[in-house]
């Protein structure tokens, strides 16, 4: 159930369990950035990412004690904890990593991914303070998110199963090795998606699936254009300030092997898109309404559906990797924003097909 009503004026002591929560993960990016700079990396980057660290610990210290309403208090605690989230991911690109030695681990922990990855929980508990929800619907949105991210790599883990039980039958280079790996998308994503409707009590009418009228149509075409355009700008802002990203598998095989185009578009057209939005957006971000805003489901099914294409950008160092995960997550709140205004499955499965198809036709003329 969505609290959209606020539990008082906001700094009440009822209202400061919320942001007390927000303290741990401020504490913790404040601490994994600071602890490079005070070893000697003087990157400018960092530094700053490191005093924005601070100013998130405050904000949220100022909403515990009351000292801040939710509203400036929890804008400043997610606006700081997105400065720390957006100059840690650069300084990785970078290759920065503040890596530290791990005393009986036997290997090194980047002491800034751990930053980036605190500060994103910051900001999460900053919007649920700043929305007025309380320490039990941030609960229930935490536990809803972890079971949704399961399902997401859930139909991960069953493309992988299914393609080697499969193996036997298809090859796993060339043509058959494309097609052994839509076919294993097509059962892997749909046996998930069946599964999670059958277990959360939802029959075929939970499908959006609806025969496009004339709106529908707009919204494909305008989509598109839109999905494209969120690229490009991304793409020139990346490249202004030096970004580099990683290319997708699929990518780099289409580049050697330009033949592979004749198995590559219908695969996108008719299995990735569809099955990909299927299970993403009308299971996943659908399940998710139930309990976060409309426009928090979008957010929240876009982390989800960044985090479980990392080994399809496993081409590059992990600063890259994480930037084009960054470029998916802007891309995926486009077509979340499709689903949610189309509310028709078909619409964001076109879309979604019908730019990855262009991409890859791109590459080759």
């Amino acid at each position: 159930m969505n609290e959209t009503a606020r539990s008082g004026d906001g700094s009440g002591v009822g209202d400061s369990i919320v942001p007390s929560l927000g303290i741990v993960p401020a504490v913790v990016a404040m601490v994994a950035v600071l602890a490079p700079v005070r070893g000697g990396i003087e990157d400018p980057f960092v530094q700053l990412a490191g005093a924005l660290a601070v100013v998130s610990v405050v904000a949220f210290l100022a909403r515990r004690h009351g000292a801040l309403g939710a509203v400036p208090g929890a804008a400043l605690a997610a606006g700081s904890s997105l400065g720390v989230v957006l100059l840690t991911g650069y300084a990785l690109n970078q290759g920065v990593t503040g890596s530290t030695a791990v005393p009986g681990f036997g290997g090194t922990v980047s002491l800034l991914f751990l930053a980036f990855a605190a500060a994103g929980g910051s900001i999460g508990i900053a919007a649920a303070d700043y929305g007025g929800v309380s320490a039990r619907g941030l609960i229930e949105r935490a536990l809803r998110f972890s079971t949704m991210t399961v399902v997401g790599f859930a139909g991960l883990i069953a493309m992988a199963l299914v393609s080697v039980v499969l193996a036997p039958i298809l090859e796993a280079d060339g043509m058959q090795g494309q097609l052994l790996q839509y076919v294993s998308a097509a059962l892997g994503l749909g046996s998930v998606a069946a599964v999670t409707m059958a277990l959360r009590g939802y029959d075929l009418s939970f499908l959006d699936l609806e025969v496009p009228s004339l709106r529908s149509i707009g919204w494909t075409v305008g989509g598109l254009v839109l999905l494209f355009g969120a690229l490009i700008a991304i793409s020139i802002a990346m490249t202004a300030v030096g970004v580099d990203t990683a290319d997708h598998g699929t990518t780099q095989q289409v580049e050697q092997n330009p033949e592979l185009l004749v198995v590559i578009v219908p695969g996108m057209l008719l299995v990735v898109g569809p099955f990909e939005e299927l299970l993403y957006r009308n299971v996943i971000q659908k399940s998710l309404y139930e309990t976060f805003s409309r426009y928090g489901a979008i957010a929240v099914t876009s982390v989800i559906f960044a985090g479980v294409h990392v080994a399809a950008y496993a081409t590059a160092g992990p600063g890259q990797v994480l930037a084009s995960l960054a470029v998916l997550f802007g891309l995926s709140l486009v077509l979340g924003f499709i689903y949610e205004r189309t509310e028709n499955l078909v619409v964001p499965a076109l879309v979604h097909g019908a730019y990855n198809a262009i991409q890859m036709i791109i590459l080759v003329v």
